[in-house]
């Protein structure tokens, strides 16, 4: 049986808190005003007996000991009205006379009394109250009856329909993102991306009750819904130092958009404060999967010089850090737009632009491989017939000469012979093959001392062995580097290499003027292809290859690789 991932069991977890915590919403909430009520025995009028600290109707006025007079439009006390007479016909603009008062005080209407209200868990759209006192010393020309309007209770309404949809999005998604059809780095990130982007709809019943605790609760389950995501795409980044910055750039994002969802919850709930929460909250995944996907050149896909899928993977990587955001815009009823559209445009872009784009990503890198690989076949057949046939019979000729007391000429022929071998070991090296990258690099770096004019250190730490096609690329690249070094550059020149069954490093640093920012595209325009065979290479095996100058002046070639 596999085991599941650290994060993809996180993001079962949070999405069983989020389903849970949905349904029960769902199925018993209803929109909390803040208003607690009770029925006075003696008059049976409906009072408010509390209000929550710094709910809605707190912050509206509303303060306990008031009476409800109509609640959603039914009239829950009758006050006393004028009754007046007929309209003088011969002097209609006169006003008509009062005849009299009705009800004399008071009364509750026993159709909607206050008890009815309470049984029936209505949510409270619109509200009209008095205090006990305006309603004691009051007259039909003075009732000082306070209307309040919630909206909320529709919004509640509206949030209950988005359940369905999400529960749908995250099933469907799962399944969908795991299954051949989606892209290989989007299997990895299923689950964690489809609790992300169905949380919003799924925590919106929560949400929509309203309070102060639903509203924390919604809102930091969905913000805990978007960190296992952000943790998967953060692990597509290749380098260590980039990985624990945005690791800290995650927990800094979770923070603040915790805060922002309680500012909101306490707060006026204003519609600004609102896209304050979505843009926190959405950016948690967003940055990770931008960085994940890195830039795209497309002058290196015209050239072969990205990866297979590269530019693929870089759009699905993308994508799923922003689909998120989509969904926490997505907060009105039937809940498909934006993010129906969004999901549209994507299989539409997919379908016409991003897939032909990476097909010829992927043809031109094949064609690369295949270059590369004739190559060296091409070097390993040279090798061969230099040691096996040119050597062997220069040995025998070395012999003849030493035979016949031709000194000077087997000396030149020893002289022949040695360089052979040299370019034999250039072309194709034994001991890279029987030993690895390091034993190479040491018989590479003393090869390259003898014509640097200089030092050429190499520290080495040589802790495990890899495929031979990554030992052998990882060479060439240093083969080219320590060449422009000696080439463009000035001693002292330093080779450092680091192999751990958790990847390879290579860093060569040379004293010379440093690369200059034209220097790949004159090389290129001269015919000098090595900066482009190093690329080459580093693509091949999915390494980081960086080549830069340092502000004081020298070049540094720098190479990261890791296993998948």
């Amino acid at each position: 049986m596999t085991t599941l991932p650290p994060r993809d069991r996180a993001a079962i977890a949070i999405a069983a808190l989020v389903i849970i915590g949905g349904l029960l919403a769902l199925l018993f909430g209803a929109y909390d005003t803040g208003i607690s009520w009770r029925i006075d025995a003696d008059t049976g009028h409906l009072v408010v007996e509390d209000v929550a600290p710094l709910s809605q109707a707190a912050r509206d006025g509303v303060a306990a000991g008031m009476i409800a007079v109509e609640v959603n439009g039914n009239q829950l006390i009758e006050l006393p009205a004028y009754q007046y007479g007929a309209t003088n016909k011969e002097n209609p603009d006169q006003a008509p006379p009062i005849v009299g008062i009705s009800p004399a005080a008071p009364r509750t209407v026993a159709q909607f009394g206050g008890e009815q209200i309470l049984l029936s868990r209505q949510s409270i759209d619109t509200l009209g109250l008095i205090t006990a006192d305006a309603l004691a010393t009051g007259a039909p020309d003075r009732w000082f009856v306070q209307r309040y309007w919630y909206p909320g209770s529709y919004g509640f309404a509206q949030a209950q329909r988005a359940f369905l949809p999400g529960l749908i999005l995250l099933v469907a998604g799962a399944w969908w993102l795991r299954s051949t059809r989606a892209g290989a780095s989007l299997r990895h990130l299923a689950l964690p991306l489809a609790v992300a982007v169905a949380s919003p709809l799924l925590t919106a019943p929560l949400e929509g009750i309203g309070s102060i605790g639903a509203v924390l609760l919604g809102g930091g389950l969905t913000i805990a819904a978007m960190v296992p995501l952000a943790v998967g795409l953060t692990e597509r980044v290749d380098r260590p130092d980039d990985r624990r910055l945005l690791f800290v750039l995650i927990a800094g994002l979770a923070l603040a958009a915790g805060v922002s969802v309680l500012g909101y919850a306490i707060g006026d709930r204003r519609e600004e404060v609102a896209t304050l929460v979505v843009v926190l909250t959405g950016a948690v995944p967003l940055i990770p999967g931008l960085i994940a996907a890195g830039p795209i050149d497309l002058g290196r896909i015209r050239t072969g010089s990205t990866g297979p899928g590269g530019l693929l993977q870089a759009t699905e990587l993308a994508l799923a850090g922003a689909t998120p955001m989509v969904a926490l815009a997505t907060h009105e009823a039937p809940f498909l737009w934006p993010l129906g559209f969004w999901l549209i445009a994507i299989a539409v872009a997919g379908r016409f632009t991003v897939r032909p784009l990476a097909r010829l990503a992927t043809r031109a890198a094949l064609q690369r491989d295949l270059v590369v690989a004739a190559t060296e076949a091409e070097r390993a057949r040279l090798a061969a017939d230099i040691h096996d046939d040119a050597l062997q019979e220069l040995t025998l000729l070395v012999r003849r000469l030493e035979a016949s007391g031709d000194k000077e000429g087997a000396e030149i022929g020893r002289t022949v012979a040695d360089r052979l071998r040299a370019i034999g070991g250039a072309l194709r090296l034994p001991i890279l093959d029987d030993l690895g990258v390091g034993p190479a690099l040491d018989w590479l770096v003393l090869r390259i001392e003898r014509l640097a004019g200089g030092e050429v250190r190499l520290e080495r730490a040589d802790e495990a062995r890899h495929s031979p096609d990554v030992e052998l690329a990882i060479f060439r690249v240093a083969q080219e580097a320590l060449a422009n070094a000696v080439k463009h550059g000035r001693p002292p020149i330093v080779v450092r290499y680091r192999s751990t069954p958790g990847g390879i490093s290579l860093a060569i640093d040379d004293a010379g003027p440093g690369i200059t920012d034209e220097a790949p595209a004159d090389a290129e325009k001269a015919g000098r292809f090595g900066l482009l065979n190093m690329a080459q290479r580093a693509e091949q095996i999915g390494a980081i290859l960086d080549v830069k100058r340092w502000p004081s002046g020298g070049t540094h070639v720098a190479l990261e690789w890791r296993p998948r």
